[in-house]
């Protein structure tokens, strides 16, 4: 059973201070990995920032959720995360997606293929990518790519390599995922216009996705840790309401009418031991947090990080 961990995903800050801070300040209060997006928008670069936010602290590790696969080669995206593994000194992990979103590849000049044939390239595009961060040089001829005799002129720091996390919503992903990752990032599953499928997003849509991730993985089930990304987050007591933390969601807010999984708020007490349960019962251990939510769910963090 793995022991809980605990990530903050933020995209944006005002200055360049002001997101160093943001990484110090969810360092200080427990919190274990910084997150970013991955989008063609108002964000930052992720490359980037998580390099500042790894310079900046100390203990925090730096990911992706998740870098889309279509907008970079393979050997690019492996060069740049060997790269901030190497100057964080072992603290990277790498998140993998197909892409999702139809406004990045507009914004790109890129066709929006159906989900089979971007779900193709990203299957292609893992076991290169996973040989090039543990240091391989690579000589490779597929449908999709083609490298030659290319590395990322980067050591590894993590052995073999940083770990791999592949956000999956439906079940080619989710399968994708038990085979190739060692983190699986449960998503809901979005519409082209970002919108979250709500009929994914309950408990039960929940169990099954994981029931499908234990056949796929098989025996290697215990190895993998789950994570659930949490569209709305508050806690009794920290000012932040059901109400005010769901409709500051968006599109998340009609998924706290039943009790998705992915919106979590209540007293401290009650969300432990939800949580304990949930780990018990689905081996669901690794938590994602949205900024807005980062200080409301500080001891939460407190009392399960690492337990």
């Amino acid at each position: 059973m793995h022991k809980f961990r605990f990530a903050v995903q933020q995209g944006s800050a005002p200055s360049g201070e002001a997101w160093a801070a943001i990484a110090r300040r969810a360092e200080s209060i427990g919190y274990d990995v910084l997150v970013m997006p991955d989008h063609l928008g108002q964000q930052l670069s992720p490359f980037a920032a998580l390099a500042v936010a790894a310079a900046a602290t100390t203990r925090l590790r730096i990911a992706a959720f998740v870098f889309a696969n279509d907008y970079r080669h393979p050997l690019i995206l492996a060069r740049e995360a060997a790269t901030l593994d190497f100057l964080s000194g072992g603290r990277f992990e790498m998140g993998l997606g197909a892409g999702w979103m139809a406004a990045d590849y507009c914004r790109i000049g890129m066709k929006y293929d159906p989900p089979p044939r971007r779900i193709d390239r990203l299957e292609e595009a893992i076991p290169l990518i996973k040989r090039l961060l543990s240091g391989e040089t690579v000589t490779y001829t597929g449908q999709h790519y083609c490298l030659e005799k290319a590395s990322t002129g980067v050591p590894p720091v993590q052995k073999p390599r940083p770990p791999l996390a592949i956000g999956a919503g439906r079940p080619r992903m989710l399968k994708l995922a038990a085979r190739e990752a060692e983190i699986v990032g449960l998503t809901p599953g979005f519409n082209a216009s970002g919108r979250v499928i709500v009929r994914q997003a309950t408990e039960t849509a929940v169990a099954e996705k994981i029931q499908l991730i234990r056949d796929a993985a098989g025996d290697g089930f215990e190895r993998l840790e789950i994570n659930l990304w949490l569209g709305a987050a508050g806690m009794v007591g920290s000012g932040n309401s059901l109400l005010g933390s769901t409709a500051a969601a968006g599109a998340w807010a009609a998924t706290a009418l039943y009790g998705s999984p992915f919106v979590l708020h209540g007293t401290l007490g009650a969300l432990r031991e939800r949580l304990l349960r949930r780990r018990d019962k689905l081996g669901i251990s690794y938590y994602t947090v949205p900024a807005r939510s980062m200080e409301a769910m500080a001891p939460l963090v407190e009392a399960l990080a690492g337990r």
